[in-house]
């Protein structure tokens, strides 16, 4: 198997935890790693624990992560046969829930959520106190830091929610052995500061992350050191300009609303009408023409792969991703794409929003299968979705945030190692050509996404724009007094993110990424397919036992088994006892494993006497020879409801079985 070569910044990441494991960094047991969005964090926590772990320092990973969706991944990074080879690691993961017990079931760690942790943070701290973690934080900067009127408190700050997941993950930073914080932004849009890390007074009295504080280290990957590595692609930006209109407040003396526009979106500094523009824009006839744009754009770039990897080619074709500014307008962007497409092809287009059932099943077909090809959403796969195969991006969404608009683009930067050479790739992003947005563009193509660089000369300090465009207007906030009328799609621009001279000479001498293999099972999800097919035979030794319709003398003990939908239940139980009274859920992957064999060489009914005495079950065990069913009477002694035979030929109601 073909190994690709590590990062730069994966490189560092390698150094920093061997010296600590061998004893040699000092004081160090926080690690930083800024690393641009699409750059490659997700092995830096694989490298760290494999180093760690092995020497001791550390007994087990916890990974955590801002959304459910993420866990998935973050246990394929661990499974990865590819890195597995590179790193001669054996460790594995599994994506937790907040059942009682070990969260690891057995593996080197577990992977959960901010809310997760806040939800039970009392079975983390169990597992963080009877164990040394290392503790592993996933886009942090979603932390806020807590004052001391906050800390450990459990109470949220009025109107934020993330206040508690800082409370509830603060006690876990504080009893970890190690720890790695991960972020690809180094600020948050409310300007608070980030939980946990250092800080010191910079320019203006601002507060910044200190890079250089004690006891940490701190490791930068910039979108420039990325591209010249080929660990991120070029971006295409598409600008589409356009005019829109709509209704403003209602006057005070309870006129008429006044019709405000056209305006067009494009402009030379932000206005008081850019926002309410783009609103409208978006809602309207502007974002069909957007989304039409992207989509024929999409279908071009399917055509010409197929006609370089082969007619017969379903992977590296190229993915459209559509970011919508709410559910409702997903919807209806979902509708206008599968009006461009014939019947047959409707399923090739999918949504994932929050309230759409199988939103992270239908998140997971998109990164892992050919189809969907299309996916619209809203903020689910914005940050952190490894999905390489998208290639095109349709940004109709309202958020001008840099930190957001960065993680936003960089769902296209990642390389697609089915799509062909390096060269013949590139991210494409269509977006409205808004003053906001073009700042954003033009402060990513100056700064190439990093946020840690001396400040800038005077003559190119930042623009000067008044506060309020400078944060992100709520949604309903923007709603409140305006009622979009219509907008039109204008012209389109075409540019180019081109590096630097020095820049091309580092792609020039690069080499060309390796293809990856393919993903060993995650363990939860071979939890999962082992627990299912417990199930099926236990169903299946049921629906055989079930058939008859009388006492077997060839059943040992001399018990009768229970008929009807009863007997599986019961069946269940008997296997739960039979291995230990542990449950199926509670199992690590190997008792799930012996359970299976063990299922394969017993019969359930020969060990019914398990069950002896348990009314729960509705058993009166008694010896075969104590009694005989009635004439006409099915010789059982499970009721579930019905009337049922005693030994003495009498009929009464029994209850039915009452679950495990």
């Amino acid at each position: 198997m073909p190994i690709r070569p590590l990062r730069s910044h994966q490189r560092e990441v390698a150094a920093i935890v061997a010296a600590m494991a061998a004893g040699e960094a000092g004081g160090i047991r926080d690690i930083l790693a800024a690393v641009t969005p699409g750059g490659g964090k997700s092995l830096l926590p694989v490298i760290a624990a494999r180093a760690l772990i092995g020497a001791g320092m550390c007994e087990r990973v916890c990974w955590v992560v801002p959304r459910d969706s993420l866990r998935l991944q973050a246990e394929e990074a661990f499974a990865d046969p590819m890195w597995r080879a590179a790193l001669g690691h054996g460790l594995s993961v599994r994506a937790a829930e907040n059942l009682p017990g070990d969260p690891c079931r057995g593996l080197a760690g577990y992977v959960t959520t901010y809310q997760g942790i806040a939800a039970a943070p009392d079975l983390h701290l169990a597992a963080f106190r009877a164990h040394r973690y290392l503790l592993v934080v996933d886009e942090v900067h979603h932390l806020p830091a807590l004052g001391q009127s906050e800390a450990g408190s459990g109470h949220d700050v009025p109107g934020e929610a993330s206040a508690a997941w800082s409370a509830a993950i603060e006690p876990l930073l504080a009893l970890a052995s190690a720890r790695l914080l991960l972020s690809g932004t180094l600020e948050r849009a409310d300007g608070r500061r980030i939980l946990w890390l250092p800080y010191r007074a910079g320019s203006g009295g601002r507060q910044e992350v200190d890079l250089a504080a004690p006891d940490w280290a701190v490791v930068g990957y910039s979108r420039a050191r990325a591209l010249a590595e080929r660990a991120v692609l070029p971006v295409a930006f598409g600008a589409l300009d356009g005019e829109a209109a709509w209704l403003g407040p209602e006057p005070e003396d309870g006129g008429e609303r006044p019709r405000l526009g056209p305006h067009r979106l494009r402009a030379v500094a932000p206005n008081e009408s850019t926002r309410p523009a783009l609103f409208t824009a978006l809602r309207t006839g502007f974002a069909a023409g957007l989304l039409r744009r992207a989509f024929e754009a999409a279908r071009r770039l399917r055509a010409e792969r197929r006609g370089l990897l082969g007619p017969d080619a379903v992977r590296g074709l190229g993915k459209l991703l559509v970011v919508a500014p709410d559910q409702v307008q997903a919807r209806r962007y979902l509708d206008i794409l599968r009006g461009w497409v014939p019947v047959a092809q409707v399923g090739s287009m999918a949504l994932a929003v929050s309230e759409e059932r199988g939103a992270h099943e239908t998140l997971a077909s998109f990164r892992l299968t050919a189809d969907p090809a299309v996916l619209v959403t809203v903020a689910m796969a914005y940050e952190g979705l490894d999905a390489p195969e998208v290639a095109v991006v349709a940004a109709l969404t309202h958020v001008r945030s840099r930190p957001w608009l960065e993680q936003m683009v960089a769902r296209a930067t990642r390389v697609d190692p089915n799509a062909g050479p390096y060269e013949k790739q590139r991210a494409l992003v269509f977006h409205p050509d808004d003053p906001l947005f073009a700042r954003f563009r033009w402060r990513m193509e100056r700064e190439q996404g990093t946020r840690a660089k001396p400040p800038l000369p005077p003559r190119q300090a930042r623009l000067a724009l008044p506060g309020w465009l400078e944060e992100e207007m709520a949604e309903a906030r923007e709603r409140h007094g305006i009622v979009p009328l219509e907008s039109n799609a204008l012209a389109l621009r075409l540019s180019t993110l081109r590096p630097g001279p020095d820049l091309a000479a580092g792609l020039a001498a690069a080499r060309e990424p390796d293809a990856q293999g393919e993903l060993l099972e995650p363990p939860s999800a071979a939890e999962r397919r082992l627990r299912q097919r417990l199930a099926e035979l236990v169903a299946a030794q049921a629906v055989e036992d079930g058939q008859g319709g009388g006492p077997d003398a060839s059943v040992s003990p001399a018990l009768v088994a229970p008929r009807g939908t009863g007997l599986f239940h019961a069946y269940n139980a008997v296997l739960k006892r039979a291995l230990g009274g542990k449950p199926r859920a509670e199992m690590e992957l190997a008792e799930l494993e012996a359970a299976l064999e063990w299922l394969g060489r017993n019969r359930l009914r020969d060990h019914l006497h398990l069950l002896e005495g348990d009314h729960r079950y509705g058993w009166a065990a008694r010896r075969r020879g104590e009694w005989r069913p009635p004439v006409g009477r099915p010789a059982t002694l499970w009721g579930g409801g019905r009337k049922v035979a005693d030994h003495r030929g009498a009929t009464k109601r029994r209850a039915g079985p009452t679950g495990l």
